[in-house]
């Protein structure tokens, strides 16, 4: 599907790569020092709610200076609905949407995010879907439904349906069914008496169909206060323009002083939208024939060819619509308003990897990164387009309830969508909470709630520059992920029915689960591809598919059924230039669309048995994913990455630039992995880059060959490491040619335990909820200890690790668990995070496998004071507190959010359990 490529949206992208940093030009020693110390525009981003909204100026900034204490580096607002009724008393005031008081609130937040170095991106609107008080039903979400009216031997008359406002009644069908096939004949409409007659001895059907344009009804979902309305139609223009004018430019001309780095649009989620009131004519215009005598082939579960065809092109003029009538004008806005246009491209409308040529910073969401997800999606496209910043929506769900979420929590999922390619992180989120809020403060209905009201905040600067790190290193150079995997959007349109025009659910359906998985686990990386992306970017090389940034050595057909002519001559010619062509579960024997001619199904056919048939053919066909698509695989391309012994939950990315190779790889699973990792790299040195502390190390090289090199790795629960190929020379190894280490000093007991003004001395580490007066504490506990340290132990030992215990995996079956609420499934020795002080000077944070911190440093022969203030969960204090009680609130406003998974709160263990241990090395 071509989409037309505005010279404006060319030019906007061509500014994005300087506006957010261009691909790596330095070389492999500047790379090692910003990787270390990586700069401001890497941190994490977070989206910060203004409840009600209800805000007020000295703690919006108090709040964003609490952000960048934390290492976050800016925000998007997003107004949404109220937590607590006005109260003057209180200073609760609930500002309507886009009034004068909110638009300076704007202005305020704008100019102080400035001020503090911070980047500011806006929501352009409030909730999600856009849309408002300002949508007529005119130009609110449509669908197009249908009423049935079974017919017997007795019926004389049908009444009408009735037509509501922003109704039409579009067409009235006789209906018979044979064999689960639907014929359908238009009938008039109905006379006079709003009904529908039958004469005496008339042929009557089994059923009469009336097919009638109307509306959704959805409304903007968790609306602020002055925000509620219809949600708008994204296939019109006129709905598009009349938003923008109403609320986006109120919005962005409180702005001028201080222009949003990018304006937003969340999910698409217009659920049912599937129709607008010129489709027909849009229909016959594109498509080249009338639907309505057709309309009866968008209904059913098992449609025949002719009625996929043309649910094809039903939902292929949806994705135009949607491209030309939202995307283009919000992109033309952007433009204009000298901003960037961030949006999670998919859902209902059901855009496709295509649309986003309008997209200057894709977004998706989604932890599941071996399945067909959003953070993949978003990630494929800032790769074909050329966008260097691909960013997801994360801890959406994370180890719910709210201020369940621990740092580890954050690092397990996060590291998923690193492996899918995302380089920003958009936290999922951060709750403005007023002043005088009860502790911990408001909190978002369905999400981690993260600010400093968690008591772990302590380690937070510590997990943002983690994440800051990979960030950093994530936009470098190129992508390199060997295969492409092409999305079938003609299937998918063909298996459209009415209300159910979900894209990436339809794409999901047909390409399956198993045959991403088998491409990750067999050593490689991929993209998604897709019929319009390739004709726009695509260009065959020798042996090779690029597109933007993207260069594969592998396409994969997964069960396509039809595809475009067009998009098989150019695979025809990747197959015959050495490129690797792989179809896998059946193989295409159609063109897309209802007026595909015979000509055209008979190429296809033909194009397929000349790549796939023959001993000599250029393409090969896999039956069987799970058995032998990796063998397919390998015997094409060498592994990028092979692992001994296999570890399907380690995952890898790797980023190419012109001095290095760089790999990011990271363990999924809640159990510690050792392998022999071989990568795809000969001829360079291989260095272990630690994203926690920024540190190096030489790898532990086992084999080399002229183009591969076996490393040893060891990789804990939820552990990652960056794997840097490059001409630096290796760092000095520790340890080589030195004596055994000394044995370990054990101070697992007597520690004396403060929590604020209490202070008890444990001989044995427990938790705190073994104890009645701290079980639903929350907050931080100070251990102190005067350890006795030889002058010995310290020559014999190079480093000196602060150990503190390994901890135990929490359920073992769900060490990989993929659903929504992704948390990590491993109880640690320290419940949640701590910071660790040898003789008063910080030695480090500790708040994820391995639980230790070098402190050789520190220690002196002789008497040494080890402090360690240790953070649980803000949770404990909730299960001790009754729920809010949202009644008042609900009646007053309605009902805009339920709570997730507040029910039945228990304090969670909480502390240090050892074994604590001073470890030589």
């Amino acid at each position: 599907m071509y989409i037309p490529m505005r010279t404006t949206i060319l030019l906007t992208c061509m500014t994005l790569v300087s506006a957010v940093g261009p691909a790596w030009a330095g070389d492999a020693a500047q790379l090692r020092r910003s990787f270390l110390d990586p700069p401001d525009d890497a941190r994490i981003m977070m989206r910060w709610w203004w409840f009600g909204p209800s805000v007020v100026k000295a703690e919006l900034e108090r709040e964003m200076r609490q952000m960048k204490a934390a290492g976050i580096g800016g925000f998007e607002i997003q107004p949404v609905y109220p937590l607590a009724l006005d109260d003057e008393q209180a200073g609760i005031r609930n500002l309507a949407f886009l009034s004068g008081e909110f638009l300076e609130a704007l202005r305020f937040t704008a100019e102080k995010a400035s001020e503090l170095g911070l980047r500011m991106d806006l929501t352009l609107g409030t909730g999600w879907p856009y849309g408002g008080p300002d949508v007529p039903v005119s130009q609110a979400a449509a669908r197009l439904r249908v009423e049935r009216a079974p017919v017997n031997s007795h019926t004389r008359r049908v009444p009408l349906p009735a037509i509501g406002q922003g109704e039409q009644l579009l067409g009235t069908f006789h209906i018979e069914t044979n064999s689960g096939a639907i014929a359908a004949e238009e009938v008039a409409g109905g006379g006079s008496d709003g009904a529908l007659w039958f004469g005496d001895g008339a042929h009557k059907p089994e059923e009469v169909w009336f097919f009638i344009a109307s509306r959704t009804g959805q409304m903007v979902k968790r609306a602020a206060v002055g925000g509620e309305g219809f949600v708008i139609d994204h296939y019109s223009r006129g709905a598009t323009e009349r938003y923008l004018r109403t609320v986006a430019n109120p919005m962005i001309e409180a702005l001028r002083s201080r222009i949003p780095f990018a304006v937003f649009c969340d999910s698409l989620e217009a659920f049912g939208a599937d129709w607008t009131p010129d489709f027909l004519d849009e229909f016959q215009r594109r498509r080249g024939y009338d639907l309505k005598p057709r309309l009866a082939a968008l209904t059913g579960d098992n449609p025949g060819f002719e009625a996929r065809a043309i649910r094809h092109d039903w939902g292929r003029t949806l994705t135009e619509l949607l491209n030309e009538r939202f995307l283009a004008p919000m992109k033309e806005w952007s433009v204009r308003n000298g901003t960037r246009f961030r949006i999670q491209n998919y859902g209902t409308p059901p855009a496709v990897m295509a649309s986003h040529a309008y997209v200057d910073l894709p977004e998706g969401e989604g932890s599941q990164w071996k399945t067909l997800r959003q953070s993949r999606w978003a990630a494929s496209a800032s790769h074909i387009y050329r966008r260097p910043v691909a960013s997801s929506e994360t801890w959406t769900w994370l180890h719910s309830p709210s201020f369940r979420a621990t740092p580890l929590d954050l690092k397990a999922e996060a590291d998923r969508h690193f492996l899918q390619g995302i380089n920003e992180l958009n936290g999922h989120g951060w709750p403005y909470s007023p002043p005088g809020a009860e502790y911990p403060g408001w909190r978002f209905y369905a999400a981690a709630a993260l600010n400093e009201n968690n008591p772990w905040w302590i380690v937070m600067p510590d997990v943002a520059r983690y994440l800051q790190r990979l960030s950093f290193l994530l936009r470098q150079g190129r992508p390199a992920n060997d295969v492409a995997l092409y999305l079938p959007n003609g299937d998918a349109w063909a298996s459209f029915r009415l209300g159910k025009v979900h894209m990436i659910e339809a794409l999901r359906e047909r390409v399956g689960d198993r045959v991403i998985a088998a491409v990750l686990e067999a050593g490689y990386n991929l993209d998604f591809i897709d019929d319009g992306s390739l004709e726009q970017t695509g260009r065959i090389e020798q042996g090779a598919l690029s597109m933007g940034d993207g260069r594969y050595r592998v396409v994969i057909l997964p069960g396509v059924e039809c595809m475009p002519p067009a998009t098989l001559r150019t695979l025809d010619r990747f197959a015959r230039s050495g490129g690797a062509l792989i179809a896998t579960r059946r193989l295409p024997d159609c063109a897309p669309g209802f007026r595909a001619t015979a000509a055209e199904h008979s190429d296809v056919r033909r194009a397929v048995r000349s790549l796939f048939e023959g001993e000599r053919a250029p393409a090969r066909f896999v039956a069987d994913e799970d058995r032998e698509l990796a063998r397919t695989l390998r015997g094409a391309l060498k592994p990028d990455l092979a692992l001994s012994p296999a570890a399907p939950e380690i995952g890898f990315i790797r980023r190419t630039t012109q001095d290095a190779e760089i790999y990011f790889v990271a363990n999924t699973g809640n159990q510690a992995r050792n392998v022999k990792a071989t990568f795809r790299i000969g001829g360079k040195e291989p260095q272990l880059w630690d994203p926690l502390t920024g540190e190096a190390s030489p790898a532990d090289v086992r084999a080399r060959e002229e183009d591969a090199t076996t490393i040893a790795m060891d990789l804990p629960p939820y552990g990652s490491r960056v794997v840097v190929f490059s001409s630096l020379p290796a760092p000095a190894a520790d340890g080589e040619g030195r004596a055994a280490p000394p044995p370990p000093i054990d101070l697992s007991r007597g520690w004396q335990v403060t929590f604020g003004e209490r202070s008890v001395f444990m001989d044995a580490l427990r938790s705190w909820t073994d104890d009645e007066e701290t079980r639903y504490y929350s907050g931080t506990a100070t251990y102190e200890k005067r350890v006795a340290v030889p002058a010995a132990f310290l020559r014999a030992s190079r480093e000196v690790e602060l150990d503190l215990g390994e901890g135990r995996t929490a359920d073992p079956a769900a060490g990989d668990a993929q659903g929504e609420g992704m948390k990590a499934f491993f109880e640690g020795p320290v419940r949640e995070a701590a910071v660790v002080y040898v003789n008063e000077e910080r030695a480090g944070a500790v708040w994820c496998p391995p639980y230790a911190v070098d402190v050789r440093r520190l220690l002196r022969p002789g008497e040494n004071r080890i402090r360690i203030v240790v953070a649980n969960l803000a949770v404990n204090h909730m299960a001790s507190r009754a729920l809010p009680d949202y009644r008042l609130l609900h009646l007053r406003y309605g009902e805009r959010f339920t709570p997730q998974d507040m029910g039945g709160i228990q304090a969670i263990p909480s502390g240090l359990s050892g074994p604590i241990r001073l470890i030589g090395r």
